[in-house]
């Protein structure tokens, strides 16, 4: 395959899984324009239209979804082939940067890459801690890091951490002041921690799960927080119930300064995942993400 061509097939297939240009040019490290004109190209040389176009998204048009399905294997095969090649022998130099929740910063990052890092030398990780999900082509991450499998086209989500119980907590202080709650409507009567991103005023609301039975329950409190480990700190200084990993609470529910509300109502959650794009991965992103997954 002529150079060109290569180039060309490669720039239509970051396009058609990120289902963007401008996702796409970001990753590539190219402009929109230069992008768009490259697929202008390739149209062109076969005579047929890949995309289809609108003002919101780009999607490939039955021809270019037989040439996806033809030529991604082989092409993100040569890619890492290239790419582990170009980074022969046992030095492995770069900068991996990740977007990562506060919760799974200190729970998956910290204690794993601890155990990588030593032996990496020039590897570097850079680590944001981020409060909501994080568009890692346009802000030029590497790796993100949220609960759940669920990924924009164009990334390839791997799992980090098992599957995690929410529970509902509150202070024995705090619980003093009012009924505890039998029942999962209690909650409206009840001062409850939020958890949600900046300048979100969309209603929050608490999934509970007993048996086959689920309940969504609207709630309302005075503290809000977009952390969860300040959600945690507020329900051990009294001011109020918070929802938090069972993981996380555990160990003050063990000395008493927590207790559990509505346990039987406890929801199971898909645990968290880290996502990237799986074009042209360096050694350096490569050994981060075998270091991170989650072991089998």
């Amino acid at each position: 395959m002529a150079r060109d061509n290569m180039a060309h097939l490669l720039a239509f297939l970051a396009v058609a899984k990120a289902g963007s240009f401008t996702r796409a040019a970001a990753v590539m490290g190219v402009s929109q324009s230069a992008l768009s004109h490259t697929i202008r190209g390739l149209e062109t040389d076969m005579g047929v239209r890949l995309l289809n176009r609108t003002t919101r998204s780009v999607a490939p048009t039955e021809a270019g979804e037989r040439l996806l399905q033809t030529v991604a294997p082989r092409l993100e095969a040569i890619e890492m082939a290239l790419a582990e090649a170009g980074e022969s022998g046992d030095k492995t130099t770069g900068t991996v940067r990740i977007s990562a929740i506060e919760y799974a910063a200190n729970t998956v990052l910290a204690p794993r890459l601890a155990r990588l890092l030593p032996n990496y030398p020039d590897l570097k990780v850079e680590t944001t801690v981020s409060y909501c999900l994080t568009d890692i082509a346009a802000e030029r991450f590497d790796i993100g890091i949220w609960w759940g499998d669920q990924v924009t086209k164009g990334l390839r989500a791997v799992r980090v951490a098992p599957d995690s119980r929410m529970v509902i907590v509150g202070a024995p202080a705090y619980l003093a002041t009012r009924p505890v709650p039998a029942k999962p409507q209690d909650l409206l009567a009840h001062n409850c921690i939020t958890l949600r991103a900046a300048h979100d005023a969309t209603p929050h609301v608490w999934g509970l799960k007993r048996g086959r039975r689920t309940v969504q329950v609207q709630i309302e409190g005075q503290a809000n927080f977009n952390g969860v480990y300040q959600c945690l700190n507020a329900a051990l200084a009294g001011d109020g119930l918070a929802f938090l990993p069972e993981d996380l609470a555990l160990p003050y529910i063990i000395d008493g300064r927590l207790s559990f509300v509505l346990e039987g109502w406890f929801p199971t959650v898909t645990g968290l995942h880290m996502y990237y794009a799986s074009r042209r991965p360096s050694r350096a992103l490569l050994l981060v993400v075998d270091a991170l997954r989650l072991p089998q």
